[in-house]
């Protein structure tokens, strides 16, 4: 049998919208890396917005957008994930959020891997 064990990343973060087309990083939360000795898999997200606009969370993947969570204005999702796919050693995951020049609002985070 394979031994598991989960990492959550959880928190509240504010943010300032800089254009859809320019995700910025959420003050606080930092980079979550792979292990050297292990495998990881992004298992659920959840996510609430408090912005009075449409936002996406942006979930980069050694710099590059692996996925996209878009969230409605004030309103929350619960995306359990039925693609799942290996990140592997050393894989670096950084979460950024795309929101209308200006806009503010809090996003509340809530992210399940876990490690085989």
């Amino acid at each position: 049998m394979i031994e598991s064990t989960p990492r959550i990343i959880t928190g509240i973060f504010a943010f300032t919208g800089a254009g859809y087309g320019s995700p910025v990083g959420l003050a606080g939360l930092e980079a979550y890396r792979v292990p050297a000795d292990k495998r990881s898999q992004l298992v659920y997200l959840r996510a609430g917005n408090s912005a009075a606009e449409m936002v996406s969370l942006v979930l980069l993947r050694d710099g590059k957008p692996m996925r996209l969570f878009p969230l409605g204005a004030k309103s929350g999702q619960h995306v359990p994930l039925a693609v799942v796919e290996d990140l592997f050693p050393e894989t670096v995951l950084e979460m950024r959020i795309a929101a209308p020049e200006g806009v503010t609002g809090t996003l509340v985070l809530d992210m399940g891997l876990m490690e085989i």
